[in-house]
């Protein structure tokens, strides 16, 4: 592929993964977990050339939290700041129940994430059956919320293109693939590879690389036409041995190595018309 070639100049949509459910600052001292932090993580993203921020929530303790306030504190600020894309979570923590699992969409942000299946991940479970699926895709569509289906193996593409089929979730659809989960798909190459040839024709999407896999991904995301997400909750290292600064820091790099293979960034407004938002 000629990557320099006028097909394939569509710009980069860069997502910043701040905080997750999984890390702590024991791991990563620079982690964001109030609100406050969150917030003026996403905007030194912003500043960075990212264009959407995908949002996990911690209550006061730093402890993962699906609450609803909480989520809209971290929105509402966010927005102070910038226009940048706002995702929350619906994924959550592996011990969330889906009820509360569901209340960040009824702050009706523009996107959220829905992951399409169940899967091992590490030494817990993460549950989310086909009918939940339908659930949480079913209030979306009510609320104007554009899912970003994660999928962590080719099994949960099948199963957004049956419910595609029956009118649940909505096309174009935007996929994320989470590669390099353990207990899910690895994160080769070969495996974003087949990823990309299962979507169907028109779909855009997004690769997330989880620890060693982030870096790898994010550059065959470029180079193959897709967009990219990086931040903490995939991977704490800038590089092996070397602690990340930031989440900025992380989407600086990004922005900088697209730029150089001649493709530009998107804005928040850019990205909103690739993501088929307004």
């Amino acid at each position: 592929m000629n990557i320099l070639s006028e097909e394939f100049m569509e710009k980069l949509i860069i997502t910043a993964c701040l905080t997750g459910a999984e890390v702590t600052r024991n791991k990563q001292p620079n982690l964001p977990l109030t609100p406050d932090e969150i917030a003026e993580a996403a905007y030194q993203c912003y500043l960075a050339g990212c264009s959407m921020v995908h949002v996990h929530a911690r209550d006061k303790d730093g402890n993962p939290t699906q609450d609803y306030e909480v989520y809209k504190e971290i929105k509402e600020k966010t927005e102070s700041k910038c226009n940048i894309i706002f995702q929350p979570s619906t994924g959550g923590a592996t011990y969330h129940t889906p009820e509360q699992r569901m209340q960040p969409i009824e702050l009706k942000p523009e996107m959220a994430t829905l992951s399409m299946g169940t899967c091992n991940f590490a030494d817990d479970v993460f549950m989310n059956t086909e009918k939940n699926i339908q659930i949480f895709a079913n209030r979306m569509n009510e609320l104007g919320v554009k899912p970003e289906l994660e999928c962590f193996e080719k099994g949960m593409i099948d199963t957004a293109i049956r419910l595609a089929k029956k009118g649940i979730i909505k096309s174009p659809m935007h996929f994320d693939f989470v590669l390099g989960v353990p207990g899910a798909m690895g994160g080769e190459l070969r495996d974003l590879l087949y990823m990309i040839e299962s979507i169907p024709s028109g779909s855009t999407w997004t690769a997330a690389g989880v620890g060693k896999y982030q870096l790898p991904l994010n550059i065959a995301s470029i180079i193959l036409g897709g967009h990219v997400r990086t931040g903490f909750e995939d991977n704490i290292y800038y590089k092996k041995g070397e602690l990340a600064a930031s989440n900025a820091q992380l989407v600086e790099r990004i922005a900088r190595i697209s730029k150089e293979f001649g493709r530009e960034i998107a804005n928040p407004d850019e990205a909103r018309n690739i993501l088929g938002l307004r």
